[in-house]
C-alpha cells in the first residue's frame, strides 16, 4: 500500500476512486453525480459502513425503513452496517457526493 491523489471527473454520474483493486487495505471509495430526480437505487454495502459526504445540490436518503434524511452542501451521513439506503437527487441542480465504505473490525 503507499499513498496516493485521485482526480474527481465529474463528466461521469459514477467514478470509482478507491478499492482493493487500487491498492487500500479495505476501504472503497467513489464519486457520484445524479441528475434532478435521479437515485442510486435501494442497496445495501452488507457487512460494510458508509459515510456520505455531500459536495453540492440537493437531496434526501432513506435509510432503514422509517428514517429520511435532507442532504444539502457540505452535508455529511453515516451508514450503519446491513441498512438499506437511497440516495436521491430531489434539487434543481446537479447532487454531487463521495461515498466511502470500509470493513468492520471487531
Amino acid at each position: 500500500m503507499e499513498a496516493r491523489s485521485v482526480k474527481l471527473e465529474s463528466a461521469e454520474q459514477y467514478q470509482r476512486l478507491l478499492d482493493k483493486n487500487s491498492g487500500t487495505a479495505g476501504i472503497k471509495a467513489g464519486h457520484v453525480i445524479l441528475q434532478p430526480g435521479e437515485s442510486v437505487g435501494a442497496h445495501t454495502t452488507g457487512e460494510r459502513e458508509e459515510v456520505i459526504v455531500v459536495l453540492k445540490g440537493n437531496g434526501e436518503a432513506k435509510a432503514g425503513k422509517d428514517s429520511i434524511f435532507r442532504l444539502g452542501n457540505d452535508a455529511v451521513l453515516y451508514i450503519p452496517p446491513k441498512t438499506d439506503h437511497d440516495v436521491k437527487n430531489n434539487g434543481d441542480g446537479e447532487l454531487e457526493y463521495i461515498f466511502v465504505t470500509t470493513d468492520v473490525f471487531h
